[in-house]
């Protein structure tokens, strides 16, 4: 079955409610995210230890953040009941760093790709909704670097004192801004983290250039670590979801304010995200439109029979990702 794959501009005005991310939006962006996964990244290029991948393998997950989360639990643990334990630190020191370095030789620069932002953010303006499945830096780039320039559109996290607000919905109301769009992160992101008794909260520092090296500086000092979930099956998210509660909140209340339409952008949608669209069925949303990349029909045809089956009697229509004024299509 051959599907109409349009221009942005052909169907962007029955489209603004909301907008997700996948993978393929930060790949346009910069293609050092050409990869597989962190823990294949990290295989490959000689950073896993023996002890690490024993610990990969016994918790049965490929999802750095729960392996270390867990680790570093043990050791603090271990710490305060004064138990002499130098391996299960040891073991912790080698999860981190494995997840530093992976994270900080894929990870680009903000110089690198600045000047992409102005396109990007004039498209996600559009939406009143953003939710990033990714866990880099450059959707935060982007709404920081938009906010700065005062243009009456605010992108806004609903966070308060760097926390996630109950009342995160009284945020689309604007305050002094024109108009607004909230940014969400299902998956968590590189910007928040947890502490010792799990409190979540939001990396804040001053400068936006040095936000990456801030943020695996506080890995680094064993302040807390990263929340967020990039690896593992669709099941085995869903249980970290709702291990957080920044996620779970996400997971339960904003994706069942995402309004009537839904623009995706950059995403497989894989057997390992289903639960996304399962969470999508729950919600309002009537017609879907998806991001083609090189007008690849059989995948036109895979998501069609995949939204089809998940979510039912859904109208979705598909359009080219290098449209212009597209994501970073000037």
């Amino acid at each position: 079955m051959a599907h109409k794959i349009y221009e942005w501009s052909e169907i962007s005005d029955n489209f603004q409610d909301s907008l997700l991310l996948g993978n393929g939006a930060s790949i346009a962006i910069d293609d050092s995210f050409l990869y597989k996964s962190l823990k294949e990244h990290a295989i490959e290029h000689g950073l896993l230890t023996p002890n690490v991948c024993a610990l990969f393998k016994y918790f049965k997950t490929d999802d750095f953040e729960l392996v270390l989360r867990l680790v570093w639990q043990a050791s603090r643990v271990n710490k305060a009941l004064d138990i002499i334990d130098n391996k299960t630190q040891k073991a912790y020191e080698h999860v981190r760093d494995c997840l530093i370095d992976a994270v900080r030789s894929i990870h680009p620069n903000y110089s690198d790709v600045e000047h992409k932002f102005d396109v990007i953010a004039d498209f996600m303006s559009q939406f009143k909704t953003v939710l990033s499945l990714n866990y880099d830096l450059t959707l935060y780039w982007v709404a920081m670097y938009s906010n700065r320039k005062e243009t009456g559109h605010l992108f806004k996290d609903a966070m308060f004192y760097s926390v996630l607000a109950d009342d995160w919905k009284k945020y689309r109301e604007p305050y002094r801004e024109k108009t607004n769009t909230l940014i969400f992160y299902p998956h968590g992101n590189l910007l928040l983290a947890r502490n010792i008794i799990d409190n979540e909260f939001k990396v804040e520092v001053g400068a936006h250039d040095d936000l990456l090296t801030a943020i695996l500086n506080r890995w680094t000092s064993e302040s807390c670590v990263p929340l967020f979930v990039s690896e593992g099956t669709s099941n085995q998210k869903v249980v970290s979801i709702s291990n957080s509660h920044y996620l779970s909140v996400v997971y339960r209340e904003v994706f069942a304010d995402l309004g009537s339409t839904l623009t995706i952008y950059g995403w497989g949608i894989g057997e390992h995200d289903v639960h996304i669209l399962r969470r999508i069925r729950e919600s309002n949303i009537t017609k879907i439109a998806v991001s083609v990349h090189e007008h690849n029909q059989g995948y036109c045809n895979y998501v069609y029979e995949l939204i089809k089956r998940e979510l039912g009697r859904i109208e979705v229509v598909f359009f080219d990702s290098a449209s212009k004024r597209c994501w970073v299509s000037a």
